[in-house]
């Protein structure tokens, strides 16, 4: 006789993550969600006062390898709000502000405690934001994964009134791109990092020039950017906005700036944060490879009228941010 559980998958192990996930997702809610955890979907109210033309804005992402940093470090609470940080900018770019998130969490041996701090990041980042964690599916997957290996994704659904949808489609010759730091390499560029990094380091190896162990430094959580672009643009003309992520600045900046419109980064008018440079200098990354696999310090770009440049500027100064003009659009 084989048991379900002897083939590798622990059902009690499942019941009891359940168990723990649903306090943590009951503190997201808002009167909109109409379902508990735990049933086949996850109802939400379609209505949305105040919106004349809502428009529904969707994505679907994961955190590649630096899962990997997390599960060696042994530090789980993070990862999920990388998750969610990342997805509400992917929407937010565009002018929406997110309504639910749904996570999908696979692995080789299910171990509730540690699913239980990766659904405490991902609630504790959905509370953050103004979201709701509305459901998700938890995959034990023996012989896909190896025992201790986990990973994770997630789907994000926002809205935004068609009249205020931010698309790239107003950006004229002239216009600036105002570029605002990263806390790091936020969920992008990690197979590169720890190639390079762990070739010469431990995780827990101090490093002066970051200030910091490596492992720390890697897992430094992916910042969220929705109260600064709904602040921005509600007194500025944005005429674009890009997350910069996997393929990097530029990478993602073609996908506001279409052709035949072209742009140029002014590369160097800022400095690149120390964890990029080690990864440059240690694995002698060409510029051009580290510029497509790394955001070299820069996490959101607001494309602006150049009239309004050093007005939004002054503004995010007073905010307490740090911005940086890094580029134009060009003839």
């Amino acid at each position: 006789m084989t048991t379900y559980k002897q083939s590798g998958v622990n059902i009690v192990e499942a019941e009891k993550l359940v168990k723990q996930i649903k306090p943590l997702a009951k503190q997201t809610f808002n009167k909109n969600v109409l379902s508990e955890i735990g049933f086949f979907g996850g109802f939400y109210n379609g209505k949305f006062p105040g919106y004349r033309n809502p428009i529904l804005v969707s994505s679907v992402d994961g955190v590649g390898t630096k899962v990997k940093i997390a599960i060696e470090m042994g530090k789980h609470d993070t990862i999920g709000q990388d998750l969610v940080n990342h997805c509400v900018n992917d929407i937010g770019v565009g002018g929406a502000v997110p309504l639910f998130f749904l996570d999908y969490y696979a692995c080789g041996k299910l171990n509730a405690d540690i699913a239980g701090e990766v659904v405490k990041g991902l609630s504790k980042a959905c509370k953050q934001n103004g979201l709701a964690l509305i459901g998700g599916e938890t995959a034990e997957m023996p012989g896909v994964y190896s025992e201790n290996d986990y990973d994770l994704a997630g789907t994000i659904v926002g809205v935004v009134d068609k009249t205020k949808v931010i698309d790239g489609k107003k950006v004229r010759k002239g216009d600036v791109l105002i570029g605002v730091p990263s806390t790091g390499l936020h969920t992008n560029g990690y197979s590169l990092a720890r190639k390079v990094l762990l070739s010469n380091y431990k995780l827990d190896s101090y490093v002066d020039e970051l200030g910091e162990t490596v492992g720390e430094a890697l897992l430094k959580t992916h910042r969220s950017y929705l109260k600064l672009m709904k602040s921005v643009t509600k007194k500025f003309t944005v005429c674009g906005m890009v997350h910069v992520t996997g393929g990097g600045i530029e990478g993602n900046t073609v996908r506001v700036i279409r052709e035949p419109k072209k742009f140029r980064v002014f590369w160097e008018n800022w400095d690149v944060p120390p964890i990029f440079r080690m990864i440059q200098k240690m694995g002698n990354v060409p510029d051009d490879d580290a510029r497509r696999a790394l955001n070299m310090g820069i996490g959101l770009i607001m494309i602006v009228p150049s009239d309004e440049a050093d007005r939004l500027v002054s503004s995010l100064k007073k905010m307490g941010e740090e911005s940086f003009v890094v580029g134009e659009v060009v003839k």
